[in-house]
């Protein structure tokens, strides 16, 4: 078989755990799992293969499904646990704490960064990529003349973001400001080891953060906003999910034939 008729490199995605039908249920639960399959179809549209990784899947353990993926994609959803980065788990801004998602994205996380692998967390992915590199989080964040949570009966909030000169985003991207949608009330806080800055709103919200470049470094991205999500340019929704592709593909090229 000849490497251009490899078939697609497959790019793991933890499923979302909560119920968006429940009784009771937040809508925004609902919301994040419809957006879900939003990441789906963008991975498939960026020519990867998405592989939806279950916790307790009946056919195969979390570590062998981890084992066959040559990228990730952590999506957003309820918010990260505030205890595991030391804070308060019963402040009342707090929805859809959910201990199970937590294990799962982070299982799956710890991963990428273990093995090196094309990594990209979205909201909540990058929140709890932080955390899991010793940082912290902005339980709520104070209002600020960014509209980042949109309000009722909005669907998404849009503002720009400036992207740093020379990072991964501003690569992919091709260009230093971008407009971007956004729903979250938490933000990074403490930044974590080995991580950087690469992106802010014009209120000075972290946006999105890579790892530090070295000669081991693989391509990390995790950004605050969803780029799943429609706005205006559409041509901002595939890049990031182009790059993992290609990262993810190079990642399987390399790697010895059996």
């Amino acid at each position: 078989m000849s490497v251009t008729d490899r078939p697609a490199p497959l790019i793991g995605i933890p499923v979302r755990l909560s119920d968006g039908d429940a009784p009771g249920a937040d809508e925004r639960v609902g919301e994040a799992n419809r957006v879900f399959e939003e990441v789906v179809a963008l991975v498939r549209a960026a020519g990867a293969e998405p592989v939806l990784l279950h916790p307790h899947s009946p056919d195969a353990p979390l570590e062998e499904q981890l084992a066959g993926c040559a990228g990730f994609v952590v999506p957003g959803g309820g918010d990260v646990d505030p205890a595991l980065y030391g804070d308060d788990p019963g402040h009342p801004s707090l929805y859809d704490v959910n201990p199970a998602q937590d294990r799962l994205d982070a299982a799956v996380l710890r991963h990428a960064l273990d093995h090196r692998l094309p990594l990209l967390g979205i909201c909540r992915g990058m929140q709890l990529l932080n955390v899991l590199r010793g940082g912290s989080l902005h339980v709520d964040m104070a209002p600020t003349p960014v509209t980042h949570n949109p309000p009722a009966g909005t669907e998404w909030a849009v503002h720009d973001v400036a992207l740093e000169a020379g990072s991964a985003l501003a690569g992919a991207f091709g260009r230093g400001r971008i407009a971007v949608a956004s729903g979250h009330h938490q933000a990074v806080d403490r930044v974590g080891e080995g991580l950087r800055v690469t992106a802010r709103a014009d209120d000075g919200c972290v946006e999105a953060v890579e790892t530090i470049q070295g000669p081991d470094a693989a391509w990390t991205v995790g950004v605050q906003w969803h780029p799943e999500a429609p706005v205006p340019d559409e041509g901002l929704r595939l890049p990031l999910f182009r790059t993992l592709a290609a990262r993810a593909d190079a990642r399987r090229r390399a790697e010895p034939r059996p």
